[in-house]
């Protein structure tokens, strides 16, 4: 009963918010909170979720002062010449567009926190994407999806945990499955490229002067499907249908503007204006210092997380803005993101602690692993690579590498399948799981990118688990799997 019940609420949640009949935070908190009364349980339902929200309390005091740390950051420039040279790269092509949206996001990541990734990829790319009249949910859905690739990096978490859960070494689970993650990611820039085409066909050819790189008056120059001539950028070009599908005009969880957007509305967004009054050129060392050292001393575990970057965020405010005013500004400044992403993280801790605590996880779990069939025993990675696609969509990693992967292990050690094996299995639906609605960093993404979490979810999911199937596919083919 307990797992017709699990699976019903996820399905009903994820119904609701695609179809949008709720917003996203309503239907994390009331979906479960109704399926926990069914269940019988809604006296425990306080417990449930004061259980949850202190779990995942940690997580939501890391993205709050990560959000204000790499938002200074942004502010301040230090990621000016990176975004320079993609924008040169991109021009206005929409190939080149979405092509550098995944590179942008790839390169990003090696830090290992989705948020970072989605918050300097937003502020870079999105100017371009509304200026062109672009699909939002093209750039959310490819940002995401290489993102999630990359998060199998050993200090990106899953990796990690995979390992903690089946006493292995981590280099032992992580090294040999860099062939198939690079097939993984290669094939997230193939997909690129033909979504980023498919822009092209629907808006037209288009090259940018270099003047949007030099902060200059912008000036489209089209080449091709546009028809000619040039087109202020500052206002959507002609043709460029803002009803297009997926053309993201709605709001995500609370319609937060990216760090450096000029006043105005979107139309007139100016994304990372490289004249604005918060750069601090003359301390760009200092910056990118402390943020190589905040990143090494994230990766050496030198201390909780949340803790390194409430430390950084108050170090970096405090250098780069000296007067309290200023400081004050800065952080009303990314109030919108800190408020909305913490928010979504108390919301879904209302889900996980509803699943986990009325037992339906377990029930699920248990479900599909018994659901295997006995001739598949000998078979268990390619099974623990199937299962993980879906499942690490549906539980947070937690859940999945602490309670699920050695049920696995365990099976797949009857039929003489090597715990290691298990566990590079388990890597395998991470492309899916960062565009999960229980991932707290995609509401980052979708936030900043004004994109409604139901458009990007039913845009993503089939693209990112492609990517998990070649994942698995290059697996098996290398021998990994």
């Amino acid at each position: 009963m307990l797992t017709v019940l699990g699976f019903a609420m996820i399905a009903t949640f994820l119904v609701l918010i695609m179809m949008k009949k709720m917003s996203p935070i309503a239907a994390l908190v009331l979906i479960p909170a109704l399926f926990c009364v069914v269940v019988g349980q809604g006296a425990r339902l306080g417990d449930y979720v004061i259980e949850g929200v202190g779990t995942l309390a940690p997580t939501a005091a890391m993205l709050m002062f990560a959000i204000v740390y790499f938002g200074v950051m942004i502010d301040v420039g230090l990621f000016d010449p990176i975004v320079r040279g993609i924008l040169r790269f991109c021009k206005a092509d929409p190939v080149r567009i979405v092509v550098g949206t995944a590179v942008l996001a790839a390169i990003v990541s090696l830090d290992g926190d989705g948020s970072t990734t989605f918050m300097i990829t937003v502020s870079a790319m999105y100017p371009l994407y509304k200026r062109l009249g672009m699909s939002l949910v093209v750039m959310t859905g490819v940002a995401a999806t290489a993102n999630g690739v990359m998060n199998t990096l050993p200090w990106g978490g899953p990796t990690a945990r995979a390992a903690t859960a089946l006493k292995l070494d981590a280099s032992d689970v992580f090294v040999p499955m860099i062939p198939a993650l690079g097939a993984g990611l290669l094939f997230v820039f193939v997909l690129a490229y033909v979504l980023g085409r498919r822009e092209r066909k629907r808006i037209g050819y288009l090259t940018l002067d270099e003047v949007l790189v030099s902060g200059a008056d912008p000036v489209l120059v089209t080449a091709g499907g546009g028809g000619g001539g040039t087109v202020d950028l500052t206002k959507r070009p002609a043709g460029a249908s803002g009803d297009a599908p997926g053309a993201g005009t709605g709001a995500g969880p609370g319609d937060a503007r990216s760090p450096g957007e000029a006043s105005g509305g979107d139309e007139g967004f100016q994304g990372l204006d490289p004249n604005r009054a918060t750069l601090r050129p003359r301390l760009y060392w200092f910056n990118a210092g402390l943020t190589v050292a905040l990143l090494a001393a994230m990766i050496l575990e030198l201390m909780p997380i949340p803790v390194l970057f409430l430390l950084g965020a108050a170090l970096a405010l405090t250098v780069n803005y000296p007067k309290q005013a200023e400081q004050k500004a800065r952080i009303a400044a990314h109030a919108d993101n800190v408020l909305n992403v913490s928010g979504m993280v108390f919301a879904a801790a209302v889900f996980t602690g509803v699943l986990t605590g009325t037992g339906m996880v377990k029930h699920m779990a248990d479900w599909l692993v018994g659901a295997i069939p006995e001739g598949m025993g000998p078979h268990m990675g390619l099974v623990t690579g199937v299962l993980s696609i879906p499942l690490t969509y549906f539980m947070s990693n937690d859940g999945f590498y602490f309670g699920v992967v050695p049920v696995l292990a365990e099976a797949g050690a009857a039929h003489g399948v090597s715990a290691v094996e298990i566990a590079r299995a388990s890597l395998v639906g991470q492309a899916l799981h960062m565009s999960s609605p229980l991932v707290p960093a995609v509401y980052v993404l979708v936030g900043m990118a004004k994109v409604e979490f139901g458009d990007h979810t039913r845009f993503t999911v089939k693209w990112a688990a492609l990517t998990s199937l070649v994942v698995l596919g290059a697996g098996v083919l290398f021998g990994i799997i």
